[in-house]
């Protein structure tokens, strides 16, 4: 496939010159340091803070390439993944002009992000099985169509996108497709950053927030061409991963067995809340999950919602969003946790039918 990355950049990103800070200019350890107006006495806390991180998180990054199996400069790192969201829209969608493909019901944010960067959304269900539709999506993109969003294992539905499709998009469509794989750790799936070489027009994004533990910390990633990756670099704030945040991930991410423990624990708690919420004979329908979550469906599924939450047991109403009629999302817990939202499931939907009589 022949791909033109600057066709789809726009102009004035493409001539810009981007902010030099002081570690651009000087990358060393050592010297004395009279460069970066940073305070010289350290910090008002026990730990120093007072020097700026790495602008391009280095070591950080190494240590990622050798777990996802990429190279180095096919990583950005965003503060999120909502970061790299909102710098694509940036680098390669023209406001008032171009647009996107978005494929509900899928994460919010890519919506939110086109609004604020004044893009139009150009939108193609899934499918009653939450499955994509290549030819539709095809067909409703044009010339000015920079960006799809595909969602991978999808939220808010848990499923994963059948890989042929994906495939056949990264072929067929002119523009970058964006595969979000939030929750690719609990899928069998395997990444389409294996991908990466074979197609220059895709970028897949992944995240520490959810099978590592660290959504405080709010570290994101992106794989892409090296080419797509310096374009982010290039709009990107300085200093946007905190130092904080690059020791504490680059401490912790050697801990590979700790992860894969982790991911296994929540893997057979989602199989012990599907078994339960399977007897429950309100439960309607449990849609197949490659993530951390269930969608759910059940009558009632607002009050049930609201009557949980006086039962301190908090979920994600979901009833209102397209092809997700009556359901609710629910993120596997601890053992305690899940017997607690199944006990006040129980408890609240008795009450829902008790009143009904």
């Amino acid at each position: 496939m022949s791909f033109d990355l600057n066709s789809l950049l726009r102009p004035h990103i493409a001539k810009l010159q981007p902010y030099t800070s002081a570690r651009d200019e000087y990358t060393g350890k050592e010297g004395v340091f009279l460069d970066a107006n940073e305070n010289p006495f350290g910090s008002i806390t026990e730990q120093d803070f007072n020097r700026y991180p790495d602008p391009y998180q280095s070591a950080l990054k190494a240590e990622i390439a050798k777990i996802k199996a990429v190279r180095p400069t096919q990583i950005f790192l965003g503060n999120g993944s909502d970061e790299a969201i909102d710098l694509l829209y940036r680098a390669f969608c023209n406001p008032g002009k171009d647009n996107v493909i978005l494929l509900p019901p899928t994460y919010g944010m890519y919506e939110v992000s086109a609004n604020i960067n004044d893009v139009e959304i150009r939108k193609v269900a899934l499918t009653e099985d939450f499955q994509l539709q290549p030819e539709k999506i095809l067909a409703a993109a044009d010339a000015k169509s920079k960006i799809l969003f595909i969602c991978s294992p999808n939220n808010p539905s848990a499923n994963k996108a059948k890989r042929e499709d994906v495939l056949f998009l990264l072929k067929n469509f002119k523009g970058l497709v964006v595969v979000d794989e939030a929750y690719i750790d609990f899928s069998d799936e395997p990444s389409f950053t294996t991908e990466l070489d074979n197609y220059p027009n895709l970028l897949v994004m992944q995240t520490f927030s959810k099978a590592w533990g660290l959504a405080s910390l709010r570290l994101g990633m992106a794989f892409a061409s090296e080419e797509i990756i310096r374009i982010l670099n290039k709009i990107k704030p300085p200093y946007n991963i905190s130092g904080l945040t690059q020791d504490t991930v680059l401490a912790a991410i050697t801990d590979k067995e700790k992860v894969d423990r982790m991911i296994r624990e929540i893997l057979d708690e989602r199989d012990f809340l599907q078994a339960e919420l399977e007897k429950l004979p309100f439960v309607q329908k449990i849609h197949p999950s490659h993530a951390n979550f269930l969608l759910v469906k059940m009558p009632n599924a607002t009050q049930v919602y609201d009557d949980l939450i006086e039962e301190k047991v908090i979920v994600r109403n979901r009833a209102k969003v397209l092809l997700c009629e009556d359901c609710l999302r629910i993120t596997v817990g601890t053992r305690g946790e899940n017997e607690a939202f199944l006990s006040a499931l129980s408890k609240v939907n008795s009450q829902i039918e008790s009143s009904r009589h």
